[in-house]
């Protein structure tokens, strides 16, 4: 009985939706109140501070709560409600809070590529700016003594992988004997023995060692040096 009668009012009268708010039906364009993108009642659009209808006037939402222009301004509200830390304007809806301050999502950026950081993992510096974990890799991370670019996590990972040596920072890739070119580790054949500030192997190291230095003097041609046996 209860659908026929709702059919009936159907056909009789112009169906708008479902009210946001009671969840009934609204008929008829005097009912029918379209805010936010929502559908209401004209009676159940109010202000929640005074209950004035809000229909065709303006309004304000504060965290899902609908405000009329004079409760909004003149309640004191605005004294209570933060403010982004980046244009330090109310924050009227979503709020954004890290780091001890609030944002609006949209203002919560990256200080170098500006992207947006709301869900995004983000690092900051010791001065407390925001940076997206790129960009903060990229300026903050140790660069290579061999070809002097950042040492960068790879990708997909958060660990950064490097070879310190002689108080100096590697890629793994660039860690190699100055001379030959060998990759160095920790394997016995590829361990480093470093020279006057040269990564070595050790056959680079002992062919460098046996080299005369430019400046040592050496003996007249036709002279052989000898060693006394005791």
């Amino acid at each position: 009985r209860e659908l026929e009668k709702e059919l009936e009012l159907h056909v009789k009268k112009d169906y708008f939706g479902i009210c946001v708010k009671c969840r009934k039906g609204v008929y008829g364009a005097s009912q029918a109140c379209q805010a936010m993108g929502n559908l209401y009642h004209t009676n159940c659009f109010i202000c929640c501070s005074c209950g004035r209808r809000l229909r065709g006037k303006a309004f304000y939402n504060v965290n899902g709560k609908v405000y009329c222009e004079e409760d909004f301004l003149y309640s004191g509200f605005q004294q209570t409600a933060d403010k982004c830390f980046v244009c330090g304007h109310l924050i009227m809806e979503m709020i954004l809070q890290a780091l001890g301050k609030s944002y609006h999502p949209g203002c919560f950026r990256c200080v170098l590529c500006n992207e947006c950081l709301d869900g995004v993992p983000f690092t900051v510096d010791l001065e407390n700016n925001i940076y997206c974990v790129k960009d903060y890799h990229t300026v903050f991370a140790p660069k290579c003594a061999s070809c002097g670019r950042p040492i960068l996590p790879a990708q997909g990972s958060e660990e950064t992988i490097r070879v310190v040596s002689m108080d100096k920072d590697y890629h793994v890739a660039c860690y190699r004997c100055e001379d030959c070119g060998l990759q160095l580790n920790d394997e016995e054949a590829r361990r480093c023995y470093p020279l006057e500030g040269h990564l070595l192997c050790h056959s680079c190291h002992i062919r460098r060692i046996n080299v005369p230095h430019p400046t040592q003097p050496q003996p007249p041609p036709g002279y052989q040096l000898h060693v006394t046996e005791l």
